[in-house]
């Protein structure tokens, strides 16, 4: 099968009065129809620009400099602007991390799904609003013809998420970008979220890049992750396989990180990676990682990242990899 979305050496810089910001930098990955691959680093890695850079909603003074993106065997960044609206909102749509700043706050919530069916589905006003009314129902959002009615200030964290998934459904995407959709909400919200994703993948044959800094997330609900470092995949393999037989020094790190609180409260310990994230404008030459490696050889320093495969399906970007 052909992958439905295919990023292929994306190159997405912001140039500012202090120099060029490399925020993705050579990110090539592939996602099929009904599966979810997780987009997985630290704040500034890359992970939402790749996501904005494949809606083509890159903020000045970024630019979108190299690479392709392909979704159903076009390239979108030679779409003309008539082209893009086709798709964007309707077969590929993002739900972003803070609905509070998404929503409009003088509009009420069912207005605003309203405009986005009426958009993508050509309804009348009054259809449009039955339609409206079933997203409620389809995300879980209860007494959907009294949300309707509701400012998104009226609301809980969790209920205006669901809004904006309906929002993104509106559509009917065969894509949705999930830009870290739980990061403001409680432990329990989130975990309804999360199966409600599910469900609505399962559902609607949707493909969900999922992008979050959260490993636990990753491990209970992708099929596939890739790891991000300093605009840069640097590991990327299915799920399980990872998280046993990590190959990358950074994915290990990350790991270690994880609290593990089986073995009683005396080996409660966290391994923390020395060092901090490379300034973008000045990036250290050869493999981004290697200053804070401990598995660093002098040859490291002149490695391009290239990603190489460890085992099938298991790609890593290391000359001297764990496993």
């Amino acid at each position: 099968m052909n992958p439905l979305l295919k990023v292929d050496n994306l190159q997405t810089h912001f140039f500012t009065p202090e120099g060029v910001i490399r925020a993705a930098d050579g990110i090539s990955f592939e996602l099929s129809a009904g599966e979810t691959l997780g987009l997985v680093g630290e704040s500034g890695s890359g992970k939402t620009v790749t996501a904005l850079s494949i809606l083509r909603l890159v903020p000045p003074p970024g630019r979108i400099v190299g690479g392709r993106i392909e979704f159903a065997g076009r390239d979108i960044l030679q779409l003309n602007p008539s082209e893009l609206r086709k798709i964007r909102g309707d077969r590929i749509a993002m739900v972003f991390q803070e609905p509070m700043s998404a929503l409009n706050p003088v509009l009420t919530v069912g207005n605003q799904v309203l405009e986005s069916v009426r958009l993508h589905q050509k309804v009348s006003r009054r259809e449009g609003r039955d339609k409206t009314v079933e997203l409620f129902k389809l995300v879980g959002i209860p007494s959907p013809e009294m949300r309707f009615a509701a400012y998104p200030h009226q609301l809980s964290g969790g209920m205006r998420q669901r809004v904006m998934l309906a929002m993104a459904l509106a559509g009917k995407p065969d894509l949705l970008l999930a830009d870290e959709p739980t990061t403001a909400l409680d432990v329990t919200i989130q975990a309804q979220v999360l199966n409600l994703l599910d469900e609505l993948k399962k559902n609607l044959g949707m493909a969900v890049l999922f992008i979050t800094h959260d490993l636990g997330i990753i491990a209970e609900h992708a099929d596939r992750v890739a790891i991000c470092y300093a605009g840069k995949i640097v590991e990327m393999a299915p799920v399980r396989e990872l998280f046993s037989r990590p190959a990358h020094p950074y994915t290990q790190g990350l790991l270690n990180s994880i609290p593990k609180f089986s073995s009683g409260e005396k080996d409660l310990k966290l391994t923390a990676l020395p060092g901090t994230v490379p300034d973008l404008k000045h990036l250290p030459p050869g493999c981004r990682f290697e200053p804070r490696c401990s598995r660093s050889r002098p040859e490291c320093r002149q490695y391009d990242g290239e990603l190489k495969t460890m085992r099938t399906g298991h790609l890593a970007a290391c000359i001297n990899p764990i496993n």
